[in-house]
């Protein structure tokens, strides 16, 4: 009997042990400590989606400014950038950040005056002399009236970054004057500026996103578009055409953008440090993209692809003549505090 009752005792205490020590769920077993995973929980990650090639002045710039928000944060912050439409197009990027998919955009100014029609004031031709004039004109009150233009659609603007001014490009005749555009069909952005533009030429327009425009060339789709020489190069679209016009007639930049409830959630000194590293990059763009364009300018003109000619001021004068209903046109529809700021090319 009392055999028997030391070998229950034995049992009962093994299976306390086993209990207690052996079979415990996995879940509440201390795991193994990895220096590497120190501090993840804290890390903020920013998905910074956009659609051009990662070596554009925009691409670069993505770069540049996710490294100094890794070195100005120690690594709290992370800049997951996302190049060539690789998660969004600039028709679905806008609404993706609404819902909070991304948190940060950069598109361009005529993407921007489909959500609110401020915007078209950067689309206007000849509206701006050189950079200088457009810096100058963003870094006052145009910039914080079109800021604050996106408020309401709960969106928050942090910067404006710059890519130059517009050439264009067809593959059926050159451009020197407003008649020869007459007939063709041209790839813009979605702006109702960039459609009465093409319009007073004689021209007509189709929408197509920027990831879809080589192709649509090269099938003959649209006879020719409007884009910087940094876009014109890095996407081969002049093997697309056969003339290019330097006619400096309109800009393309960026507004940079966050969603605006994860920006304000952001810790004030995470705030500052991104407004910092943004103010770095602005500037730092602003000197590499001109450098960038007057070098690939030069390889295009080496090239036997394309024929450029450049705008004489009487065929400048010309475009300005025939661009000018657009500035009555659009008054009303931008406003007037906002035309205001900005002077008839002359």
């Amino acid at each position: 009997m009392k055999t028997a009752i030391g070998m229950i005792s034995f049992i009962a205490v093994g299976l306390l042990a086993a209990i207690l020590f052996g079979f415990r769920p996995e879940a509440t077993r201390s795991l193994p400590f990895d220096e590497e995973q120190t501090g993840l929980k804290e890390r903020i990650v920013i998905k910074f989606s956009h659609v051009v090639a990662e070596n554009t002045p925009k691409g670069l710039a993505a770069t540049h400014f996710a490294k100094l928000v890794k070195e100005k944060t120690d690594d709290a912050v992370e800049i997951q950038v996302f190049p060539n439409g690789m998660l969004y197009t600039e028709d679905t990027e806008v609404a993706a950040l609404k819902r909070g998919d991304i948190q940060m955009i950069a598109p361009a100014y005529s993407n921007l005056s489909v959500i609110d029609p401020a915007w078209l004031i950067m689309d206007l031709p000849f509206a701006f002399a050189d950079q200088q004039a457009v810096d100058s004109a963003l870094d006052s009150k145009l910039g914080q009236l079109l800021f604050a233009s996106m408020e309401q659609h709960h969106i928050k603007g942090v910067a404006f970054w710059s890519n130059g001014f517009k050439q264009m490009t067809d593959s059926v005749r050159p451009l020197r004057i407003p008649d020869d555009f007459k007939g063709l069909n041209f790839r813009i952005l979605p702006s109702d500026v960039l459609v009465s533009q093409f319009q007073a030429l004689g021209a007509t327009t189709a929408k197509i996103p920027f990831n879809e425009v080589f192709a649509s060339l090269k099938k003959g789709i649209v006879d020719g578009q409007e884009n910087t020489i940094s876009n014109i190069f890095t996407k081969q679209l002049y093997q697309t055409q056969h003339y290019m016009t330097i006619s400096n007639h309109g800009y393309l930049g960026y507004g940079v953008m966050f969603n605006e409830s994860f920006w304000d959630e952001l810790p004030p000194g995470i705030q500052a440090e991104l407004q910092s590293a943004l103010v770095e990059t602005t500037e730092w763009m602003k000197q590499n993209t001109a450098a960038m364009q007057e070098q690939q300018l030069r390889q295009l003109k080496q090239s036997k692809d394309i024929d450029i000619h450049t705008l004489t001021p009487q065929e400048r004068e010309q475009w300005v003549q025939a661009f000018q209903p657009i500035y009555d046109q659009y008054r009303e529809i931008i406003g007037e505090p906002l035309m205001n700021e900005i002077a008839r090319p002359k």
